[in-house]
């Protein structure tokens, strides 16, 4: 068993009726050169690779009177019949159709009884194509950890799967041993408080330093402005994708003597200008987002947080394309300043100190609250996918996606995943906020 960490821990106590906190991986498979393959070829493929996949064996373990955060019960069964559904779409379907029910499989949550994820095998798409729709929980898996164990899950051309006998199950603690697992890691958790409080002082004294060097133009800290995206979520989900090529987002991050995440940013803050013009009838002010930032890229990590955010002025205030991506170089270099300045594992270290009793009824209380988040408006994560092409069962995996939860309060998430040579954007909103998202 192993104990999650405060970041995994806290996306377990911000899940509520209405906020899910698990994230999408969407592939597009072409089996024509195979003949294709059904359903349960997938499930006796992912069968095989299980021993890759440690953490699709792991299941919650809660600990009595909410003493500490959850433990992971590792090497528990997995009915395959339960966690890989199949779904059939009428006809030849297209991206809008498998868009569609990608938003009704985002808008049912995972039970939290079983290991946290599903996959959903989709046939009935143009082409004879299929598409596999993983969803997993946020707590288990960030962006770079989701990565490898898709690497893992997935082949390259020249690979066979790898059998092992499944592992013997961990047994279940009794609530004795919980107990006294949490207040022994509690005890330990004590000695790191003096150190802990002192890199905080320091970190906020060297933001404090930088304060007045805050350019004209770019968003205040902790002063979002309000959007049509920014209320209670309602509980049901909407879906939408699109794909650039990666080269052509590459040249013009060269030309412009930029990095390809402010172009990324500079394109974001282009859809949101369109859609603010549309909905709120103005864009006049420049939005604060989240860019999540990987503390750990290993390829050996496979699950977990490691993470830290960014908050980012995002200019859709910006009439001009090019203008757009240099002013998000510049809100972008600021924020990665201040976030060194603080401390990038500052906000992680923290997390580990919250009381799941405290953290379940702050994070519930704001998924239900009507005022605007202080902190942002939205997420925006920009992650580097496979440079290679993967397969399953030797059929091409044509197009990977991927997009995180929404948050309380914020009802768009706009995740980019690299592929290949795709560069693949995903946005989910919540189903009050966006009639098509797609426009």
């Amino acid at each position: 068993m192993k104990r999650l960490s405060g970041w995994d821990a806290s996306l377990l106590y911000g899940e509520t009726p209405n906020v899910h906190m698990h994230t999408l991986k969407i592939a597009i498979i072409d089996p024509s050169d195979i003949g294709g393959f059904t359903v349960d070829q997938f499930r006796d493929t992912l069968r095989r690779r299980l021993h890759l996949l440690p953490p699709l064996q792991y299941r919650l373990v809660d600990v009595p009177l909410q003493l500490h955060h959850p433990l992971w019960l590792e090497n528990c069964p997995v009915d395959l019949d339960y966690h890989v559904r199949e779904r059939v779409l009428a006809g030849a379907a297209g991206r809008r159709e498998l868009d569609d029910a990608i938003g009704e499989i985002a808008s049912v949550p995972l039970d939290r009884d079983k290991p946290l994820w599903e996959f959903t095998f989709v046939e009935g798409l143009v082409g004879g194509r299929i598409a596999v729709v993983g969803k997993v929980h946020h707590a288990l898996a960030d962006g770079v950890a989701s990565g490898n164990l898709l690497a893992r899950a997935t082949e390259r051309a020249s690979n066979a799967p790898s059998e092992r006998e499944p592992h013997t199950p961990d047994a279940l603690p009794t609530n004795g041993q919980l107990i006294r697992g949490a207040f022994a890691d509690h005890a330990r958790q004590v000695t790191d408080v003096p150190a802990l409080v002192r890199d905080s002082s320091r970190g906020l004294r060297r933001v404090r330093r930088t304060r007045g060097e805050r350019p004209e133009g770019l968003a205040k800290p902790f002063d979002p402005p309000p959007t049509f995206m920014n209320h209670v979520l309602t509980p049901g989900r909407r879906f939408s994708s699109t794909s650039m090529p990666l080269g052509d987002v590459r040249e013009i991050a060269k030309t412009l003597g930029l990095k390809l995440n402010d172009v990324v940013l500079g394109l974001a803050a282009g859809a949101l200008r369109r859609a603010l013009i549309v909905h709120d009838g103005n864009a006049d002010r420049p939005l604060i987002v989240s860019v999540p930032v990987s503390l750990d890229t290993s390829p050996e990590r496979i699950s977990g947080n490691r993470l830290s955010t960014l908050f980012v002025s995002l200019p859709v205030d910006v009439d001009d394309a090019e203008q757009r991506c240099r002013v998000a170089h510049q809100a972008s270099t600021l924020a990665k300043d201040a976030h060194e300045r603080l401390g990038p594992e500052l906000m992680s270290d923290w997390l580990d100190f919250l009381p799941p009793a405290v953290g379940r009824r702050g994070l519930g209380r704001l998924s239900r609250r009507s005022r605007r988040s202080q902190l942002m408006n939205l997420p925006v994560s920009n992650v580097k996918g496979p440079s290679d092409r993967r397969y399953v069962l030797g059929a091409p995996i044509t197009e990977l996606y991927s997009v995180g939860p929404l948050s309380a309060g914020c009802a768009v998430n706009l995740t980019v995943w690299s592929y290949v040579d795709q560069l693949n954007f995903s946005m989910l909103v919540d189903s009050d906020t966006l009639g098509n998202p797609a426009r």
